[in-house]
């Protein structure tokens, strides 16, 4: 009777995991780093817009939503290029320089108009850098802790996510609420990311195979988007994809967040709290879940996130008293430390190793897409129906991307 081969284990092994490499580190600092930066100036400027400059909502989500979908959607094209050219850290320090030297046009800008060319300028960096970023941890880290390695950069990224905020709540009581000048404390974040991604960061030498790709797939040497390397994105990819979009019409930006935390009459230096209280929570989770992500069902960990998601949007539409504010913001910064690292990992999983940028690119093209879509529609349904009607529509979307996943079965993707 011939032998009965063993069935593969359905996630990976606990036992003997590598340690992490010293270059995620680095990233994660990189990230952390620049994060102070935006976040110095992202957690003031939804107020500083609606006081200083006089915008509306609907406004605001014009510029937030083009802005982060700029972001997304510039990197399809670096992450192909990063699969084409077979280099991730070019297009990175390319993407975090933009970053760095946009930081200044917010300090200068006068008008709604110069706020949204520093903020394209700003997203454009992050999406040049971003796809060949993620695809360059996936490079570096082992697979059997590519979820911690996800979670750890993401981990970091947050602490700087909430340090910066802090930093300019701090400052604008200080300098009594002189927007500007906390603006221009932002540059030097920036360029300290750039210095230590330049001398603290190498790139593998070769791009390591993964669990998807196959020894009889040849690495691409042309063009990563002909159609027969499209071809090799598998079904549970674009399920992913599908996914994330869903995602990110339920999770407008967060200047809506920081904009309820106002109306329930939060002073102005303070309301960068807001994302200090999300980035804590969002911090503290990130890594944890990540780690999870390895050892459990893939499905069961997003739609949890996604019902934790919803009962953030009960709790901010509920009421703006500032209590249920901050709870609902805690609740949300949550569901992003239980999906965000995941879905990357998710990505990353269900990709060829030298697809990876590629595949990163085109998650965030249609992610990018549905964020424009959601911060129009929040900034629409704010100003025409109410603050409340904005939280409900994201759960109703909630909802939905629930119900996606079950009609997907017990799959890990």
């Amino acid at each position: 009777m011939p032998p009965v081969a063993p069935s593969p284990a359905p996630y990976k092994s606990a036992q003997a995991l590598p340690r992490m490499p010293a270059a995620i580190w680095a990233l994660g600092i990189v990230s952390l780093l620049m994060d102070i930066s935006s976040e110095l100036i992202h957690s003031l400027l939804p107020v500083f817009m609606v006081t200083t400059l006089g915008t509306s909502a609907l406004m605001l989500g014009l510029i937030e939503g083009a802005a982060e979908a700029t972001a997304l959607i510039v990197k399809v094209f670096s992450g192909v290029l990063s699969d084409y050219w077979g280099k991730r850290k070019p297009l990175a320090v390319m993407g975090y320089g933009l970053g760095a030297f946009s930081k200044p046009l917010f300090a200068l800008a006068t008008s709604s108009g110069m706020v949204l060319a520093a903020r394209l300028i700003d997203r454009v960096g992050k999406g040049i850098r971003g796809a060949p970023r993620d695809a360059l941890v996936a490079d570096i880290a082992p697979p059997a802790i590519r979820g911690a390695a996800f979670g750890l950069r993401q981990s970091l990224d947050t602490v700087g996510a909430f340090l910066g905020p802090l930093l300019a709540m701090g400052l604008m009581i200080v300098w009594a609420n002189d927007f500007r000048a906390v603006f221009w404390v932002a540059i030097i974040p920036a360029f300290l990311a750039l210095l230590l991604l330049v001398f603290g960061v190498q790139e593998p030498e070769k791009m390591p195979a993964s669990g998807a790709e196959t020894a009889s797939v040849e690495p691409v040497r042309k063009n990563p988007i002909k159609r027969e390397n499209l071809r090799r994105l598998s079904t549970s990819y674009w399920w992913v994809v599908a996914v994330g979009a869903l995602f990110t019409l339920a999770r407008f930006s967060e200047a809506f967040l920081v904009l309820r935390a106002l109306q329930g009459g939060m002073a102005i230096a303070f309301t960068p709290m807001v994302l200090v209280v999300m980035s804590v929570v969002y911090a503290l989770t990130a890594y944890p879940f990540g780690k999870l992500s390895d050892s459990m069902r893939h499905t069961t960990l997003i739609v949890g996130g996604l019902i934790v998601l919803l009962i953030a949007d009960a709790v901010l539409a509920m009421s703006s008293d500032l209590p249920f504010v901050l709870a609902g913001v805690a609740i949300w910064g949550l569901h992003m430390g239980m999906t965000q690292g995941l879905l990357a990992s998710m990505v990353a999983d269900t990709a060829p190793a030298d697809l990876r940028g590629t595949a990163f690119g085109f998650f965030n093209l249609v992610s990018g897409l549905a964020m424009f879509i959601a911060s129009v529609l929040a900034g629409w349904l704010w100003d025409s129906v109410g603050a409340s009607a904005t939280f409900v529509a994201s759960g109703v979307f909630c909802v939905l991307a629930i119900f996606v996943i079950a009609g997907r079965g017990g799959q890990r993707f």
